[in-house]
């Protein structure tokens, strides 16, 4: 009836309990109780088109009246800020995490970042995806088929925990090609070309964007029992590194390599403060450095509401993925997406992945498939989404057994935007983009604050932080 193991549990329990009251009381007091029974039922069984029941949506009211009550929406930081040591830490999620540099067997430095309320570290790879405009549809299908083999292979490698995938669109400051054109431009060239670049350069940057990609690895802090240092580990992903950012390319990412520590600063500065990007890009431009360190990459202010969030000088929603597409997929499928956006300053894709290790794959595939054929044998009349249902898990069970890897997976889709009067058009914005990619997508009520954080490339395994396991949630 649409319970899950919970539900079913509650129920079976409940019969009995209806049957002893009858029993030991009178019939007026058991209905009663089945009354209550039924009505708590009622709030598992009945969702949405999120797939949500009344016990998930209390839930989020009850916590969100609960954070307000505490003052926990509220966030300052800075010298005048309510942080004891006067620094602009991250909040939320990530106010514990730790930051280190250093090198892998190349003799690139890499970024370590360690969240010590789930003991784990992550690694972050920044990527230039070439894109798939006039490119052959054979190579676009070798990607694909490459990037599947580069996520299954994921499961098989030692300590994972998650990964994730954040597509970036912003807008170009034109400081990058200011800079270009001032290095190459030929003193001796003639006055028209010289103008046409100057007019290029003036005029070129206003409406154009940049985007940019990136993959964050976490891998756990223990092996067999053990928990290592962060030195430790580094050892072990610098020799590592090389194979994952060289396989990693032949997915179509284009060139990969490990952000540093500075750059991963410079990274989430941008996003609590998007108004700081023409800052950092005029540094670079002038070839200095930005001197950024950890604590001082959170926003001064941030202010968190049941359906956004207002840190620093932008304004945000995240959207996270209730339902996929369904049918066959297209490579081309999230373009639209993915693709800026003129009432979006900064938007944020990020897809993520928790790989299964091969021994709970074949169980769960197995599972799935026995409860898919329960459904459709259940009925006489069977619908066309339970035959379906058969068929997709019939045939996942024989890729698993075949060799193919399981991962599960997610998405969460920010944006930003630098007017609050602009947040309107951006909701709308969105909302459009995802039924183009026939995608379900839902507001993070009551914890915009944790999603934002979560959409970054900082691999914050969100059902780790739950306080309710995720196995019980699955189940409810």
């Amino acid at each position: 009836m649409g319970l899950g193991t919970v539900g079913t549990m509650i129920l079976m329990g409940g019969l009995i309990v209806v049957v002893l009251v009858v029993m030991l009381s009178d019939l007026l007091r058991g209905l009663a109780v089945a009354a209550g029974l039924a009505v708590l039922l009622m709030a598992i069984a009945v969702r949405d088109k999120h797939g949500l029941n009344a016990l998930d949506k209390g839930s989020a009211r009850v916590g969100w009246w609960r954070q307000r009550s505490a003052g926990e929406h509220l966030y300052r930081s800075g010298p005048l800020g309510q942080v004891p040591w006067g620094t602009n830490q991250l909040p939320g999620l990530a106010a514990a995490s730790k930051l280190s540099e250093h090198s892998d067997s190349y003799g690139r430095r890499f970024a370590l970042l360690r969240v010590p309320s789930t003991s784990t570290f992550t690694i972050v790879i920044g990527t230039e995806p070439d894109g798939a405009a006039l490119v052959d549809e054979e190579q676009v299908d070798a990607w694909v088929s490459d990037w599947g083999l580069w996520l299954a292979n994921l499961g098989d490698e030692p300590g994972i925990v998650a990964a994730s995938v954040t597509v970036e669109t912003a807008p170009d400051t034109g400081t990058r090609l200011r800079r270009e054109v001032a290095t190459n431009i030929d003193p001796d060239a003639p006055e028209f070309a010289r103008a046409l670049l100057a007019e290029t350069v003036r005029d070129y940057p206003s409406g154009s964007s940049t985007v940019r990609a990136y993959v964050a690895l976490s891998f756990a802090a223990a092996r067999g029992g053990k928990k290592r240092s962060a030195a430790e580990l580094a050892r072990e992903l610098g020799a590592r590194l090389p194979g994952l950012t060289g396989e990693l390319q032949a997915t179509g990412a284009g060139p990969a390599h490990p952000l540093d520590a500075q750059e991963l600063c410079e990274l989430v500065r941008v996003a609590y403060d998007p108004a700081s990007a023409t800052a950092i890009d005029e540094l670079h431009a002038r070839g200095e450095a930005t001197a950024l360190s950890w604590s001082d990459v959170g926003p001064s202010a941030a202010e968190a509401t049941w359906d956004d969030y207002r840190h620093d000088s932008g304004l945000s929603v995240t959207w996270a993925m209730t339902g996929a597409p369904r049918g066959n997929v297209q490579s081309s499928i999230l373009a639209r997406l993915l693709a800026p956006h003129r009432d979006v300053a900064r938007k944020r894709v990020t897809l993520l992945y928790r790989p299964i290790d091969a021994a709970s794959a074949a169980a769960i595939v197995e599972a799935d498939l026995r409860a898919a054929q329960f459904r459709q044998t259940s009925s006489d009349k069977p619908t066309a989404r339970d035959v379906l249902a058969t068929r997709a898990a019939a045939l996942t069970a024989q890729e698993e057994a075949a060799g193919a890897g399981l991962v599960n997976f997610g998405m969460l889709v920010t944006a930003t935007v630098l007017d609050v009067a602009r947040a309107a058009d951006a909701h709308a914005a969105v909302e459009n983009l995802s039924a183009t990619a026939r995608l379900r997508l839902r507001p993070v009520y009551g914890s915009q604050d944790s999603a934002f954080a979560a959409a970054l490339p900082l691999g914050l395994v969100l059902p780790r932080h739950l306080a309710l396991p995720g196995q019980v949630r699955d189940r409810l």
